[in-house]
C-alpha cells in the first residue's frame, strides 16, 4: 500500500466534513470511555484495555418474532441453529414476483445511469436510490428477527448488488466492517436467480464464526500514530487460507434458488466461488446491518464507519 494512502491525517480531514454520518459513534465512545473525536482514527487497539465483549444472539426471543412464526419448520430450525453454524438459510424468503421486481428495478436504474458499478463488479448503496430495495432491506419483520440474531437493534446501512459473481476470496466481514463489542454486524444475501456451481455461488465455512476475530494485529498490520499498516490485502487473504487449513474447516457452497436468503454472523468465513461460465449471470443482493449499540469502524483503514440513515 502506498505511503500516501496510509496517512491517517488525510482520512481525519475527510472525516471532519462528515460529522452527520459519523456522529453515531460519539455516545458510544462516551459509554465505553474512549476519548476520541468523531473524525479520529479507530481500530481494535483502542479497545484492548476494555473487557472483551461480544454481541450475543437471543434465539429464545427469535422464536416469538413475527417472521419466525410464519416460516416453515425447516426455516425455523435453521434460525435455531444460528449459534452453532454461524448462518441461517431461509428458503423462498421472497416470491418469484418480488425477485423479478428487484431485477427489473436494478436494470432500470442501470439503464438510466442512476446507479453504476464500482470496484469492478459491485453496485453499491442502491438502497439510497430505490424505495423498493430499501423497503425489502428495512422490512420490519426481517429487522425484528435480525435484531435477535445480532443481540441488539439491527439497522440497515449498506447494500451491494451483483450481476456477475464476486469471486471474492474467503474473508470475514469483521475485518472490513468492525464493531465494538465484536459481532455487531450481520450480512443477508439474497439470490435473485438460481445459483449453480459454474455461476459463482457464495461459499462459507460452517462454525468458523467461533474462531477468534482475526484483525490487524494478527497479520502485523497495526501501523502507528501517523500511518495505517503497510500490508497489502492479499496478505490478509493468505492468513485466512492458513487459518482454514490449520482448523480443518470444511467449505459449503450455497446452491440457492430464486428468493432464498442466507444470513450470516459477522465472523463467518465466506467468499465467492469462481464464476467459470461467464455466459451466465449471478444476480444477487446483499444487505449489511449493524447493531446500533456498537461502535462501527473499518479495521484495515482505521476509519470510523460512515453511516447514512436509510
Amino acid at each position: 500500500m502506498s505511503l500516501l494512502r496510509r496517512i491517517k491525517f488525510s482520512y481525519m480531514l475527510y472525516n471532519f466534513f462528515h460529522k452527520k454520518e459519523l456522529a453515531h459513534n460519539l455516545p458510544l465512545y462516551k459509554k465505553w470511555g474512549i476519548r476520541k473525536s468523531y473524525y479520529s482514527p479507530v481500530s481494535s487497539r483502542d479497545f484492548k484495555h476494555l473487557k472483551e465483549k461480544e454481541c450475543t444472539p437471543d434465539l429464545d426471543r427469535a422464536r416469538s418474532t413475527r417472521l419466525f412464526q410464519r416460516l416453515n419448520a425447516a426455516n425455523q430450525q435453521s434460525i435455531l441453529e444460528f449459534n452453532n453454524n454461524g448462518y441461517t438459510i431461509l428458503r423462498n424468503y421472497l416470491s418469484v414476483d418480488q425477485v423479478d421486481a428487484v431485477n427489473k428495478e436494478i436494470n432500470d436504474l442501470l439503464q438510466s445511469g442512476t446507479i453504476d458499478f464500482r470496484y469492478k463488479n459491485k453496485i453499491m448503496f442502491a438502497i439510497h436510490k430505490s424505495k423498493l430495495l430499501r423497503d425489502i432491506g428495512n422490512d420490519s419483520d426481517l429487522r425484528e428477527l435480525l435484531s435477535c440474531l445480532i443481540g441488539g437493534e439491527a439497522a440497515l446501512f449498506q447494500s451491494i448488488n451483483f450481476i456477475q459473481g464476486s469471486e471474492q476470496p474467503t474473508h470475514s466481514d469483521s475485518i472490513h466492517m468492525t464493531t465494538y463489542p465484536l459481532g455487531g454486524l450481520l450480512g443477508a444475501w439474497l439470490a435473485l436467480e438460481p445459483m449453480t456451481l459454474d455461476n459463482g455461488p457464495l461459499h462459507y465455512y460452517p462454525g468458523s464464526h467461533k474462531l477468534p476475530y482475526y484483525l490487524n494485529e494478527d497479520y502485523d498490520n497495526e501501523g502507528n500514530f501517523f500511518f495505517t499498516g503497510d500490508k497489502e490485502y492479499p496478505e490478509y487473504e493468505e492468513m485466512m487460507r492458513k487459518k482454514i487449513a490449520d482448523n480443518n474447516l470444511e467449505k459449503s457452497v450455497f446452491i440457492a434458488e430464486k428468493g432464498d436468503l442466507l444470513i450470516w454472523h459477522a465472523n463467518l468465513f465466506h467468499g465467492g466461488e469462481p464464476h467459470s461460465d461467464k455466459s451466465k449471470t449471478r444476480k444477487s443482493m446483499v444487505f449489511h446491518y449493524f447493531n446500533q449499540d456498537a461502535i462501527c469502524y473499518h479495521e484495515i483503514t482505521q476509519r470510523p464507519a460512515l453511516i447514512k440513515s436509510v
